[in-house]
């Protein structure tokens, strides 16, 4: 479990496709890191197989790959982290689980005073779940919608969202990870047969 508040980001620097996924190497200055510890990037939930002195490795299964943006990512990419939240830690941002739901396109970006406002694409499988005003994580972090259309999705980024995160590398054109929040699921699954 996460909260969609990035700790910091990190650095790929070796990206090795292997049989049955691929493994990734990232440069980052969070400490604690230990053999099998959940850590998301860019909002999807892997496992660290070796702590390095400068960073960790992992390795990710085709079904991360299909479903993520990290099937596009190079040497040099830099990607959001945040280890997983402690059963006595804050939950500043809201449920997220790290099981990224689909990818959305940026298709606008516009700096607004000191804030960003950016526009994405939202795929129609998760539309649904996405409501003006609910949570959504995008390459795992926490947002507010602050408006929702036919197609496409609003958000407010204030100036350390943007600076501390990957946002700031963000245009039109560029891929995100989503995951919608989880509760809306549910209670989708819920109701389902009370209809």
């Amino acid at each position: 479990m996460f909260t969609g508040i990035v700790e910091t980001t990190g650095e790929v620097t070796t990206v090795r496709d292997e049989e049955g996924g691929r493994r990734i190497v990232v440069e980052c200055d969070l400490e604690g890191l230990t053999h099998g510890a959940s850590i998301a990037v860019d909002g999807a939930c892997l496992t660290v197989e070796e702590v390095r002195e400068t960073g960790f490795e992992l390795f990710c299964s085709t079904e991360t790959l299909d479903r993520t943006t990290l099937s596009e990512i190079e040497d040099g990419f830099e990607v959001n982290l945040e280890r997983a939240l402690p059963a006595d830690g804050r939950l500043d941002g809201h449920f997220v689980q790290g099981h990224v739901d689909a990818t959305a396109e940026v298709v606008g970006v516009e700096q607004v005073d000191d804030d960003w406002e950016f526009e994405f694409s939202v795929p129609e499988s998760v539309a649904r779940y996405v409501v003006e005003k609910g949570s959504i994580a995008l390459d795992g972090v926490s947002l507010t919608v602050a408006e929702r259309r036919e197609d496409t999705i609003t958000v407010a980024v204030i100036p350390t969202t943007y600076e501390l995160t990957t946002m700031h590398d963000l245009d039109p054109g560029d891929e995100v990870n989503v995951e919608v929040d989880v509760i809306a699921k549910y209670v989708e699954r819920l109701l389902d047969g009370h209809r």
